[in-house]
């Protein structure tokens, strides 16, 4: 039961950066992520839904287009913790970039990601 409710609160974010507009974002995340969830990415720490979803909106608007986020492994559900690898890939064989989250589930609700980008490199590389 564990694993499908991570695997659930997982899917819901990371289709927060394929919503067709920057309109569905918060509505996604509100329904994976608590609202005081700490998000610690590749730019330090931040607290709040609301610095996660400018996190998603950033991605969203990548220099290079708009991108692609795919959940690339089974979510791995050690007790209140889960992880899983993912890609996001750019428009027209741009820059991809891979890594693998961390995340906390408190009431079947993030409350913590930690973000680990594994690399940088050109899509089918």
């Amino acid at each position: 039961m564990q694993e499908e409710i991570a695997r659930s609160a997982v899917d819901t974010f990371v289709s927060a950066f394929n919503a067709s507009d920057d309109g569905y974002v918060p509505s996604l995340l509100a329904q994976a992520l608590t609202s005081d969830v700490v998000l610690w990415g590749p730019l330090g720490r931040s607290e709040g839904i609301e610095a996660v979803e400018r996190f998603v909106v950033d991605l969203r608007h990548h220099p290079a287009g708009a991108g692609t986020m795919v959940r690339c492994s089974a979510v791995d559900v050690p007790g209140e913790w889960a992880r899983y690898q993912w890609a996001f890939t750019t428009p027209d064989g741009g820059p991809r970039l891979t890594g693998t989250d961390v995340v906390h589930l408190r009431r079947n609700l993030i409350d913590q990601i930690i973000v680990f980008a594994d690399g940088i490199g050109l899509s089918g590389t």
